[in-house]
């Protein structure tokens, strides 16, 4: 196997455990080449991901034996410095791995107790961190007298979060009102079984208008440092349209969210690694949706460097490895990535947009993530790829959301008979 060529050969080994998707990953993991020799746990072999590993083994994610033994086998070969994972549902066993290696990490208890987001949500309420009241749910009964208690509109999603991009969404839908609760039960089901989660059920929680942000926050031993805080806009099929970290948008209300994020995270004993904490600013205050004890997806890490110049990727690894973060700012400006969903659901016929946008100096990127032939999903219907996304960059935040306006409006999909000009 050949090592990324950046990789000095007597760079310190990371074990890393998952990988994800091509096009929202493979920046952090050439970033961790350049830093450390890595060593890679996946549910499949590599193959884009070969050029910058040193070593691998082929494990069921889900299977804590097997990932263990996978383990065991690369630290036999390897001197491993440290254990890092951004799949959401590898940080338990990740944590648990650390632990067995000796490495810094996190508690697998804390990590598991973050996962379970009925477990997490009593945990938050049990030390008085403001959260979304919620209800554990089995069967569509127990929906329907959920909803009752809880009212319109509320959120349903699985119990144990999932992990991976696509809808932006991983099993969590938005119910408006009685008609929509069988269809919501099937959809949160269905990816509840797909991510192997379906036996810890679903969870209904009260749904609180207001902006939706995330605060990535780097612990490290004694304090934690916000980073950065994303605001994130959502569709109405509550699919994620995009996301915008700006410092200048920071303000008394989203300080509060900041603290509130800290107090969740000391709260489940979350005290090391980098975390993403999903917070509702309502008019009651800042409450806590999710805690995920690991690097945001949907590009959020890359978005964090091109507006501030941290580096989150580099942090966790630092972390991981034992060693002090970098977490000095070296600019301020807004940086923002948006999507775009499939207008119906059919065949892909053709998928175009403007090819002029990589030159513009805005333009961080943008990428058509579908081929034509492809069968796709509207967000409407339940689980649905995206199309594409574009990452942009501005000096302020009203510009750069008119940037991303204007390069989202060059992507067009034809699906079946319609396109999605038409459609608009």
């Amino acid at each position: 196997m050949t090592a990324h060529e950046a990789t000095p050969e007597d760079a310190p080994a990371m074990l890393l455990i998952g990988t994800g998707e091509r096009h929202y990953r493979q920046d952090a993991l050439k970033s961790l080449a350049a830093r450390y020799r890595i060593l890679l746990i996946d549910d499949t072999a590599p193959t884009w991901q070969q050029p910058f590993l040193t070593d691998h083994q082929v494990s069921d994610l889900g299977d804590t034996a097997a990932l263990n033994a996978a383990a065991s086998s690369l630290a036999v070969a390897h001197d491993i410095g440290g254990v890092l994972t951004w799949n959401p549902a590898a940080t338990a066993p990740a944590a648990a791995i650390a632990q067995l290696l000796g490495t810094a990490g996190l508690d697998p208890v804390a990590v598991r107790a973050s996962r379970h987001q009925a477990a997490a949500h009593a945990v938050l309420d049990a030390h008085g961190v403001a959260s979304a009241r919620w209800v554990p749910v089995g069967k569509i009964g127990q929906l329907r007298i959920a909803a009752e208690h809880l009212g319109y509109p509320l959120v349903l999603k699985p119990a144990i979060a999932g992990s991976g991009s696509g809808s932006g969404r991983v099993g969590a839908v938005r119910v408006g009102g009685p008609a929509q609760l069988d269809a919501a039960y099937a959809f949160t089901a269905r990816a509840a079984a797909r991510h192997g989660t379906q036996s810890a059920g679903l969870l209904a929680e009260e749904y609180h208008h207001g902006p939706e942000v995330g605060v990535e926050v780097v612990s490290v031993p004694g304090r934690h440092v916000v980073a950065a805080i994303t605001h994130t806009q959502r569709g109405e099929a509550f699919e994620v349209t995009d996301r915008l970290v700006a410092p200048a948008l920071c303000s008394p209300v989203t300080d509060t969210a900041e603290a509130t994020a800290v107090e969740a995270l000391e709260a489940l004993g979350i005290t090391h690694g980098v975390s993403h904490v999903t917070v509702r600013l309502t008019t009651s205050g800042p409450k806590v949706t999710t805690v995920t004890p690991c690097l945001a997806d949907d590009l959020i890490p890359h978005l964090v460097r091109l507006a501030t110049g941290i580096d989150l990727v580099a942090a966790a690894a630092d972390l991981a490895m034992g060693l002090e973060p970098d977490l000095r700012p070296g600019h301020l400006r807004a940086a923002a990535i948006g999507f775009r969903y499939p207008h119906a659901a059919g065949e892909l016929g053709s998928l175009t947009m403007d090819r002029t946008l990589p030159s513009r100096i805005w333009c961080d990127r943008a990428v058509l993530e579908q081929q034509p032939g492809v069968s796709l999903a509207a967000p409407a219907d339940g689980d649905t790829a995206r199309l594409a996304h574009l990452v942009v960059t501005a000096d302020t935040p009203a510009l750069c959301r008119r940037y991303l306006d204007r390069a989202l409006s060059t992507v067009h999909a034809t699906i079946g008979e319609a396109d999605d000009r038409a459609a608009a």
